[in-house]
């Protein structure tokens, strides 16, 4: 289920990252999934507030977090090195059937825990689609890339945020989905 209006600002860094139900260390959760999508909605500090596209929300260590652009490239813009997006399909399309494989095989016994793992080890996916857009991840690139049907623009690269000198600790923030405060 997608939260309507959820559109991410943030993608979570490729290790995954804690979370927390409030912005208090003692108070940890479930962390969040390597590359998964989310909008921002406020900040407290380093702290960050994110919801999921499932309505989930958590806070996390706002400093870890991959920001996207909120506009997609202009599809007049240059084109870049994956401009033709049925290349990162096909590879999207030949990991999932991949993956889906070692699933059903595990769930018929064929394969045990180790195999299961051995045979995913490595496999990365990323796709949101909504009506025409597509971020897909690109994980010979490290990247997520922005489509809309004719060509890939970059969009989020999955490294780390560099440390700023001083991060400072500002007072709690609102942060709107259009990218203002």
């Amino acid at each position: 289920m997608t939260t309507s209006g959820f559109r991410p600002t943030h993608v979570v860094p490729q290790n995954g990252m804690p979370a927390w139900e409030a912005p208090e260390p003692g108070r940890p959760t479930v962390p969040l999934d390597a590359l998964l999508p989310v909008q921002l909605v406020e900040r407290r500090g380093d702290w960050g507030h994110v919801l999921c596209a499932n309505g989930w929300s958590a806070w996390v260590d706002g400093r870890l977090l991959i920001a996207v652009p909120q506009d997609p490239p202009a599809a007049d813009g240059p084109i870049a090195r994956t401009a033709d997006p049925r290349p990162l399909l096909s590879r999207t399309e030949q990991a999932l059937a991949r993956y889906r494989t070692a699933v059903e095989e595990l769930a018929e016994a064929a394969l045990d825990g180790e195999a299961f793992r051995s045979r995913t080890a490595g496999l990365r996916v990323g796709v949101v689609i909504d009506g025409e857009a597509v971020w897909l991840y690109d994980s010979h690139q490290g990247c997520w890339v922005y489509g809309d049907g004719t060509r890939l623009s970059p969009y989020g690269a999955d490294d780390a945020p560099r440390d700023t000198e001083d991060p400072g600790h500002a007072p709690t923030q609102v942060v709107s989905p259009d990218g203002g405060m």
